[in-house]
């Protein structure tokens, strides 16, 4: 029985990495706050690559340790946050979500030399200021305002309204579509922004109807999307919404409701259930097994590409010195994310045409457009 019991034991020891040390990857995520869903998937998401990268023995045998902080939603939290990460030893960080609040960090990270891979923020300043330590899993806002003013253009407004928050992302998205639609003959007959956590835009939406839009552009978050998208429909507007890819969160339905959101269209990376890759569909089953249910963010998957992006970096530079992890990244040669092939330029964007086009159904879904 005894040599037995020993066999068993020995078998089950054979069967655990052994690792040689730890390797401290931060996650920077809003896991308190308005934008708390996107947080809590990203921290899910992460820790779930990092079970699996740790059950296949780690990165160079070291164990990966995820070390996590709040940052809020919020640029001061957020500054708070990345020093409290950048004494801990991390050799890089994934986050944040929103771009004010990455924005609040680069410069904590930078100074402290510690690689940062950012998954929501879409400003287009971020990766303008030649931090070499800094990149991003999700596209630009140069790009989401061409496919906007694309769009729009597609569905044939000709008098539209541009509605932002004053944050870096929804102001700098908005001036970016309101001068590709200026220049494509399209008449701006509103730009103006709302205080974003209130919980009555029925001020601005007058002030919107009074301007007499045949369409609404808003580039600010899903937590003011939804108010805006019930409102509107409590005041009996039915001037259609489109929203920038920060509305892009099954939150918009619950804050809205199903019929004031039916008819919404936003842009966006496609959103998870439409990932059409191998290695998408083979973590999303996982993360269905172990949480119940599939994430309902792609900026939450783009964290997960973060993460990706840091471990393939370390196994092909042989190193966690992220002076060494960047050289490798700007070196452009693309990997397999599981938001698909992931490459970077000189200033640590991601490469390549990500953004669709979806339509909210009457039961709430999310559809994409052809």
């Amino acid at each position: 029985m005894w040599n037995r019991l020993a066999a068993a034991v020995l078998t089950l020891a054979l069967a655990v990495p052994s690792f040689a040390g730890t390797v401290k990857i931060g996650l920077m995520a809003p896991l308190t706050g308005a934008w708390a869903s996107e947080g809590q998937e990203m921290k899910q998401i992460v820790e779930l690559l990092a079970d699996e990268v740790n059950a296949k023995g780690g990165v160079l045998g070291q164990e990966v340790e995820v070390i996590v902080e709040d940052d809020g939603g919020d640029p001061r939290t957020a500054s708070l946050a990345a020093q409290r990460l950048s004494t801990q030893g991390v050799v890089a960080v994934i986050g944040t979500y929103g771009s004010s609040v990455t924005e609040a960090s680069q410069g904590i990270y930078d100074e402290a030399e510690i690689l940062q891979v950012a998954n929501g923020s879409t400003a287009v300043r971020l990766t303008e200021k030649g931090l070499k330590l800094f990149f991003r899993t999700c596209p630009r806002d140069d790009e989401q305002g061409r496919v906007a003013a694309q769009t729009i253009q597609k569905l044939g407004f000709n008098k539209v309204a541009v509605l932002h928050d004053n944050t870096s992302y929804a102001k700098g998205l908005a001036e970016e579509a309101k001068g590709l639609l200026e220049k494509a003959g399209v008449e701006i007959v509103f730009f103006d922004a709302l205080t974003p956590g209130e919980q009555d835009y029925t001020t601005i939406l007058t002030k919107l109807k009074a301007a007499g839009p045949e369409a609404v552009l808003f580039t600010g978050y899903y937590p003011e999307a939804g108010l805006l998208l019930r409102q509107k429909k409590e005041m009996g507007w039915e001037v259609p919404f489109i929203g920038g890819d920060a509305t892009n969160n099954p939150d918009l339905v619950k804050i809205a409701g199903k019929q004031a959101a039916a008819g919404f269209y936003f842009l966006s990376p496609p959103v998870p259930s439409d990932l059409p890759y191998e290695r998408a569909k083979a973590f999303l089953a996982a993360y269905r097994k172990k949480y119940g249910s599939a994430p309902g963010s792609i900026w939450a998957v783009l964290a997960g590409d973060g993460f990706l992006t840091v471990t393939t970096a370390i196994e092909a530079a042989g190193s966690t010195d992220p002076v060494k992890l960047a050289e490798y990244l700007h070196g452009g040669k693309p990997f397999s994310g599981l938001t698909g092939e992931i490459a970077f330029n000189a200033k640590g964007d991601r490469v390549g045409e990500v953004y669709k086009v979806y339509r909210v159904d009457a039961d709430g879904r999310f559809v994409l457009q052809k």
